[in-house]
């Protein structure tokens, strides 16, 4: 073989072991009945807010906060998070939980916050926005130019 050859075959050989570990470095989120399924485990839940169940958080004890999530596919799970409540928990549209079931309820470590967009579309304001003058779309006037 030639000495190109072997640079070569060495580069592809690099590449591969990099991408493989990519993929195992690449985070996975499991649904409720698998945490479950793997007890003191590790894992990370993708799940919303159960609005129907009180959210349990005393200021005279900021380390103790306890609400239920609902996971994609129904299923739910009380959660216990031993640090200060996040602002605006009730107000995020999902929450990745990130911790381990322990006895009954997810005993969770850290908590990311999906919030609400800004930009999600409200017709009542776009349509308040629009200019007074402009009464359909033919008012449009687009220059020759472009």
């Amino acid at each position: 073989m030639k000495k190109t050859q072997i640079v070569l075959l060495v580069l592809i050989a690099a590449a591969i072991a990099v991408l493989i570990s990519f993929l195992k470095g690449s985070p996975t989120y499991d649904t409720v009945q698998i945490a479950k399924s793997k007890p003191g485990k590790s894992v990370s839940l993708i799940a919303k807010l159960d609005r129907t169940q009180p959210v349990e958080y005393d200021y005279k004890n900021p380390n103790y906060l306890s609400f239920t999530v609902i996971d994609s596919l129904g299923s739910s799970v009380k959660v216990v998070y031993h640090s200060p409540k996040p602002d605006n928990l009730e107000h995020s549209e999902r929450l990745v939980l990130k911790g381990a079931i322990k006895d009954d309820h997810f005993e969770c470590r850290e908590i990311l916050m999906k919030c609400p967009s800004k930009y999600k579309d409200d017709v009542k304001v776009a349509e308040k926005n629009l200019p007074t003058s402009m009464t359909s779309p033919s008012d449009i006037k687009i220059d020759p130019k472009y």
